[in-house]
């Protein structure tokens, strides 16, 4: 079944312009031999780079409702369902992971954009998006991160103590029965849940509607969908962040939801720092996991600004503001703080 024939998930959730997500350029195109879902839009005649979107885990297109529209103005915006999640396929006999997701992006940048292009990512997304950056090499305009996911190498040392060796052991055991993982997944599947969830990691809760709940519910009724699922437990922890941050030739912006529970952003935004390459840029948004979908507007904009900006500034190791249509003040917890290159 080929991506046009799955039904819009989106199709009630009305954005910017009164446009729907499901109906900006549902394209057909394959990896490996499965089906690929993905979006693209553009004005007639773009500006700059493509760019590419790159959700999180559980998530698809539809988490970019808010933002397709605006960059698509006037920039060429391509939108992709990672393998097993969203409308793509979820075949069994894939080795989910982070090489796969890497080779998928790689792939659609060359067979379907064919031009340089900027990778954004969310999550999982943004951990697929920073390793593909750093193997396209000059088709690589750039990668914005979005609270992304992933270790760095020091994160990846075995635990110590008998304690936490036992905890780790017995409760890697006890996530890997099959029937815990049914249970586990049956429950995460809920609409109350998914709500729930959403909640815990939405700042502002506004945009936790019912058309968020249903993206995310209906690629969970998939037949692929809880062997998908299963996989997590097994999923390799990949490149650390770190070792793909040194191969990493683009311009990076860090966009960051610093009140996000899942990742400890507040906690991790060090790490990112002393490990980013020197041609980085930074915003702090006050937002969760998901800023681009909590705080589209302000997201758009630093994204856009910073689109603007690789242009017209050489990358640069020292120290330089980056050019913001607002300049609050950094206390402000209603503003981004001015970008500044690392």
């Amino acid at each position: 079944m080929g991506s046009q024939d799955l039904p819009s998930i989106a199709s009630s959730a009305v954005v910017g312009g009164g446009l729907f997500v499901g109906d900006m350029g549902s394209e057909s195109w394959s990896h490996l031999g499965h089906p690929v879902h993905s979006l693209s839009r553009a004005p007639q005649e773009p500006i700059g780079p493509a760019i590419l979107l790159v959700h999180g885990f559980g998530a698809s297109t539809d988490h970019f409702r808010h933002n397709i529209p605006v960059l698509s103005e006037h920039h060429e915006v391509h939108a992709i369902d990672l393998l097993g999640f969203g409308r793509s396929a979820k075949p069994a006999e894939l080795a989910y992971g982070g090489a796969l997701w890497t080779g998928q992006l790689c792939a659609y940048v060359a067979e379907r954009i064919g031009r340089p292009t900027v990778l954004v990512g969310n999550s999982l997304g943004g951990f697929a998006a920073l390793a593909a950056g750093a193997a396209l090499g000059d088709q690589a305009a750039g990668v914005v991160l979005l609270n992304a996911a992933g270790p760095f190498s020091d994160e990846q040392a075995p635990p110590k103590g008998w304690g936490k060796i036992a905890r780790q052991t017995i409760g890697g055991a006890l996530f890997k029965s099959p029937v815990l993982q049914r249970i586990l997944f049956e429950n995460l599947r809920r609409p109350t849940t998914i709500r729930r969830t959403l909640n815990q990691v939405y700042i502002d809760k506004t945009n936790v509607d019912e058309a968020l709940v249903e993206a995310i519910r209906l690629p969970s009724l998939d037949p692929g969908a809880f062997g998908v699922f299963r996989t997590v437990f097994d999923i390799p922890k990949g490149q650390p962040l770190d070792e793909l941050f040194a191969q990493l030739t683009c311009p990076l912006l860090l966009l960051w939801g610093i009140r996000d529970p899942w990742i400890n952003a507040a906690g991790r935004r060090g790490a990112f720092q002393r490990h980013a390459p020197a041609n980085t840029t930074e915003v702090v948004l006050e937002a969760g996991h998901c800023p681009h979908d909590e705080v589209p507007e302000q997201v758009n904009r630093a994204l856009l600004e910073w689109l603007a900006a690789l242009a017209t500034v050489e990358p640069s190791p020292e120290l330089t503001p980056q050019p913001t249509s607002e300049q609050p003040s950094s206390d402000d917890p209603q503003h981004p703080v001015p970008a500044a290159a690392l």
